[in-house]
């Protein structure tokens, strides 16, 4: 049962992170960070080196979007659910925050989708560390 009640405060946490993300991705594109670019651009890549024909625009958005769910939902159940739970969930945010900022350009994945202005990158640290605290406090609530 406590890995249940792991995985859905993990999975509320990425569903948390995705809704604010699209939500202003949609309503101020000039201030949001761009991750569903980075994931789609992962993927195309990951696809062309296994000689895959390439995805269309919506596939590659909804695959990246499914991706995003399936993986930070994954992360995010690392909370646990125990009383340290909101902190771990903090630091899970704020460490994948700080991954989504310095990882992509060395990936291969272009900097500009979550680092183009200071005001991107904190963004980008504060959505994740949202993330982190949702599902924090979903396995508080749970426990």
């Amino acid at each position: 049962m406590t890995l249940l009640r792991s995985l859905a405060a993990g999975f509320s946490g990425a569903i948390a992170l995705n809704a604010l993300h699209e939500t202003v991705r949609r309503l101020r594109p000039q201030d949001a960070p761009r991750m569903d670019l980075l994931g789609e651009r992962g993927l195309r890549q990951l696809l062309a080196k296994a000689d895959a024909p390439p995805p269309t625009d919506q596939q590659a958005y909804l695959l990246t979007l499914a991706g995003d769910v399936l993986s930070n939902g994954l992360y995010y159940s690392f909370v646990g659910n125990d009383k340290r739970s909101l902190r771990r969930g903090l630091a899970l945010g704020v460490a994948a925050g700080v991954g989504g900022v310095l990882l992509p350009g060395p990936l291969g994945l272009g900097t500009a989708p979550s680092g183009r202005t200071p005001q991107t990158q904190a963004i980008t640290v504060a959505w994740y560390t949202i993330g982190g605290l949702v599902a924090g406090a979903v396995a508080k609530a749970l426990r």
